[in-house]
Formats: C-alpha cells, sequence, structure tokens
C-alpha cells in the first residue's frame, strides 16, 4: 500500500473511534472493555472510567496467540473468567474503532458465549 492509502485509513479508524467512544463510559459496576489488534495479537482490557484504573486484562502475545477467529475466542474466554472473578457479568464494548466484523465480532461473541453481557 502506499503512504497515501496508509494515512488515509488511519484518518478513517480514527474519526470511527472518537465517534464510537463519545457514546461509551465505563463504570465500576459495568467497565469499558476495550480491544486492540496489532497485526499480530489481540489485546483486551476493562477500564473504569470513572476511577481511571484497569479492573481486568487479557494478552494475546503472553498466551502466544494470534489476531485470528479461533484465537480471538480463547482470549475472550480467558478474559471473561478474569472479568468473573472480579463479580463482573456486564459490560460496555468498545471496539476501538475498527469494523464490527471478523475478529472484533467473534470476540464479542465468545464473551457472550462465556456469560458476561454487552
Amino acid at each position: 500500500m502506499t503512504s497515501r492509502t496508509l494515512e488515509r485509513k488511519k484518518r478513517l479508524r480514527s474519526k470511527r473511534k472518537l465517534r464510537v467512544r463519545g457514546a461509551l463510559f465505563g463504570t465500576q459496576s459495568r467497565p469499558r472493555v476495550s480491544i486492540f489488534r496489532s497485526n499480530k495479537y489481540l489485546y483486551a482490557q476493562a477500564i473504569d472510567d470513572a476511577a481511571h484504573k484497569t479492573l481486568a486484562c487479557a494478552d494475546g502475545k503472553k498466551m502466544s496467540l494470534g489476531n485470528n477467529k479461533e484465537d480471538a475466542k480463547v482470549v475472550a474466554k480467558v478474559f471473561a473468567d478474569n472479568l468473573k472473578q472480579l463479580g463482573i457479568k456486564e459490560v460496555v464494548y468498545d471496539r476501538n474503532g475498527y469494523l464490527y466484523h471478523g475478529v472484533i465480532a467473534a470476540f464479542a461473541e465468545s464473551l457472550r458465549e462465556n456469560g458476561i453481557a454487552l
């Protein structure tokens, strides 16, 4: 890809990210689940925006998992277990500017299957 195309993609994701984030706010009882995917790995964290704290996290790199649908389901299962240990059953899903499709959708569906309400 050319640098011009990459800049356009970054700009569009940034606009989506701001638009989505403007309507979301995490609390202690219902934290915001922010997901980040790099080219190789998938990361997720539960954030309490009121106290500015990270409550739980899951790191695909530490689990030696890649960035695909099957690995996203495993990361979501581990993340759901971490949330259940904290007594959290409902979250607000922040897709972080990514389109709800593929790995991002698989992660959300797996969270629902493991008992976390989005």
